[in-house]
């Protein structure tokens, strides 16, 4: 027999010779009976969490075709921190919203996170709950993604986040109607088969100038502080319908400014300058162009024609007095002279 059915042979009797594993009918104990040792069993503790995965929320997070690198990104990160979330391919741009509500039926999934492009350049995202609503329309501004902010922050893959809202949240009803949709989307069921036991990341919620600003926190363990992960972004709400993808309109926000008229605005203001300083150019030309009146008289030779004091006018009769002028006396030669007769 050759070395190697050798070792085949014995790693067969190693397996006949291994373990048997058998589970009891309440499931909390489970005994290991050996085909050696029948006589010799002992018990393993049950797992930690006896409880029953009965919340079966699913996400279905996907987007459009047309979007750019950093919503894929983006859309990739969201179903990295949310362990409940499923994929599926980019949805056609002919197809109406309706046609989500099927996808998320086929996916076996109630609540959607839907990405939509338009001009490669304006992203909008859809939280719906299906079949039957209610869902929001937002506009994303701000995007951010893990890879791109590169921070310190650091959370189990699958864990359980926290969710925390600006209590603006329950001060308003269309607010408020957000709130439950957020909680029901981005919180993780609890005993998920793909969540751990461990809450060490928050999901923070804030209002700020008519916005909603999603940040994600990592928990330190040693003083409770909070460090930043990702991703982040802005959520400018436009529509809340009551139907999924659709229906009548709950909610319009009225200061949503659309991101087309925003472009206007900003081009209007820039044609309104390049006029401005056409105007100013025209005029400059004309004042030019236009012939000058002839000046009759210098009116810059008077500036410095000053008036001479009026004196009075006297006829000398006599001559001037002349001045004694007084001699100076000769120290010098004084002296010489005195040295002399000495």
């Amino acid at each position: 027999m050759s070395p190697f059915k050798r070792k085949r042979a014995g790693e067969a009797r190693l397996s006949k010779a291994a373990k048997k594993v058998k589970f009891s009918e309440n499931g909390t104990e489970l005994s290991a009976v050996s085909n050696e040792e029948q006589r010799n069993e002992f018990s393993v503790p049950a797992p930690l969490s006896k409880g029953k995965w009965k919340n079966k929320e699913r996400v279905l997070v996907f987007s459009s075709r047309g979007i750019n690198f950093r919503t894929r990104h983006l859309m990739q990160d969201l179903r990295t921190v949310m362990p409940h979330s499923k994929a599926d391919t980019k949805m056609d741009r002919k197809d109406k919203l309706f046609v989500v509500n099927e996808v998320c039926e086929i996916k076996n999934c109630n609540k959607c996170i839907f990405f939509e492009a338009k001009k490669k350049q304006d992203l909008y995202m859809w939280i719906s709950n299906v079949p039957h609503g209610p869902s929001a329309k937002f506009l994303v501004q701000n995007v951010h993604t893990l890879a791109e902010l590169k921070m310190t922050g650091n959370c189990l893959k699958g864990s359980r986040p926290l969710l925390s809202f600006d209590p603006q949240f329950d001060k308003e009803a269309h607010y408020s109607l957000l709130k439950e949709l957020f909680i029901q989307t981005f919180s993780t069921p609890q005993y998920h088969p793909k969540s751990q036991p461990f809450v060490d990341h928050v999901f923070t919620f804030t209002i700020a100038d008519s916005r909603i600003w999603f940040r994600n926190y990592q928990i330190v363990e040693e003083d409770a502080s909070l460090v930043e992960i990702g991703p982040r972004f802005v959520l400018n709400l436009i529509k809340i319908f009551q139907g999924s993808f659709g229906g009548p309109t709950l909610y319009e926000n009225p200061s949503f400014q659309s991101p087309n008229m925003h472009r206007r605005m900003i081009r209007l203001a820039t044609a309104t300058k390049v006029r401005e300083k056409q105007m100013v150019r025209e005029l400059q030309r004309m004042k030019k162009k236009e012939e000058k009146p002839p000046v009759s008289k210098d009116v810059t030779e008077e500036v410095f024609a000053t008036p001479a004091e009026e004196k009075p006018e006297m006829i000398e009769l006599e001559p001037p007095l002349r001045k004694e002028v007084k001699k100076k006396k000769d120290f010098k030669r004084r002296r010489m002279l005195k040295r002399k007769s000495l």
